[in-house]
């Protein structure tokens, strides 16, 4: 088959790339060239947020699956489907957890009780749209570049889905971590177990907080599944490692794989310092299900987690951030905590 990958060449694009590529499919990756695309891969460089402008020569490369990895809005999802409806046999959107109505009370944004877990692709979504706050956005813009003004997935995925001539897929990632990640979200407790501290705080609500993650090979493994079965045609899919774990239990698998034997500390929220605090409503989990690509596709994961976990602390250690806040590693503050917080014996975690 031919595959076209629309920014195909960054964080996750270059592993859905490289397993379609092992497959013998042929792969142009569309890209604004800030970064090398697979040595096999056709590349064609143009700015997604005009992709009319490129149209032609896409449509020339005869794609018969698109794969859109930064489909970032409703307008986004419309050009997209004007260009190669009549063209292609099926588009494939990334989408995120963020659609569910879970994570708007996490944020704040939604009112109302706990949402049941595990979430499943008919769990309800947010009724508030654009998730984040200015502020938030802001941040995330400068992470991820492709992100627009307007981002928010779920006016996106209705576009894809509801198109009756050109059939969609939508694929919800969670987390995703794994060598590349620009959120570099192992960083926190590798680098103060690489800096030899001794203890690591947790604020008690969030130490007990699940979200989905997924590794970023697996995740690219479920995309080209995705992409290449034709089952998947005008479905959607949670994609995620199972089971859930809480954000204490996967800075223990860290620890573990970096042989730490120090204490995780899990402190009261007012006994923790300020710069370990993360707003939002703790009780709210995210976890969410991924049995049906596994049931109906039969996704499995291609690298154990133990594997995953040992290759992404050895890529943090390699490839620190370029710019880190030094008031998120301010060790004064948190030696005093653990000094002045005479805790119970279950408020260390080895």
């Amino acid at each position: 088959m031919r595959f076209l990958l629309i920014r195909g060449n960054g964080f996750i694009g270059r592993f859905v790339a490289a397993q379609l590529i092992r497959q013998r499919h042929a792969v142009l990756v569309f890209h604004r060239g800030t970064k090398p695309v697979p040595a096999t891969a056709e590349e064609l460089r143009g700015d997604r947020n005009q992709l009319t402008a490129s149209a032609l020569e896409l449509k020339r490369f005869a794609p018969d699956v698109v794969i859109d990895l930064t489909l970032s809005s409703a307008p986004q999802a419309e050009e997209l489907m004007n260009i190669f409806r009549g063209a292609i046999q099926r588009v494939v959107m990334l989408s995120s957890i963020d659609v569910y109505r879970a994570v708007g009370i996490s944020h704040g944004t939604e009112s109302g009780p706990l949402q049941e877990l595990p979430l499943t692709e008919e769990s309800e979504l947010r009724r508030t749209l654009h998730p984040y706050p200015p502020e938030n956005m802001q941040m995330l813009r400068k992470t991820f570049a492709w992100v627009t003004d307007d981002y928010d997935k779920i006016p996106a995925e209705r576009v894809v889905m509801n198109d009756r001539q050109l059939p969609g897929t939508v694929l919800r990632l969670p987390m995703v971590y794994g060598p590349g990640d620009p959120l570099h979200r192992f960083y926190p407790v590798v680098t103060r177990i690489a800096d030899q501290r001794r203890h690591i705080i947790f604020p008690e609500t969030w130490a007990a907080w699940h979200s989905p993650r997924g590794y970023v090979e697996n995740v690219a493994a479920a995309i080209a599944l995705a992409a290449t079965d034709e089952r998947a045609a005008r479905r959607i899919y949670n994609v995620c490692e199972q089971p859930s774990f809480s954000e204490l239990e996967w800075a223990r698998k860290i620890a573990s794989a970096m042989l730490w034997d120090g204490d995780f500390v899990v402190l009261p929220v007012e006994h923790t310092p300020q710069h370990l605090l993360t707003p939002g409503n703790a009780a709210q989990h995210w976890t969410a299900s991924s049995a049906r690509i596994r049931q109906e596709l039969g996704y499995r994961e291609l690298v154990a987690t133990e594997d995953a976990i040992r290759r992404t602390i050895s890529w943090e250690a390699e490839n620190p951030p370029t710019l880190v806040p030094l008031a998120q590693f301010d060790y004064a503050a948190e030696d005093a905590a653990v000094a002045a917080h005479h805790r119970p014996v279950d408020n260390i975690v080895r």
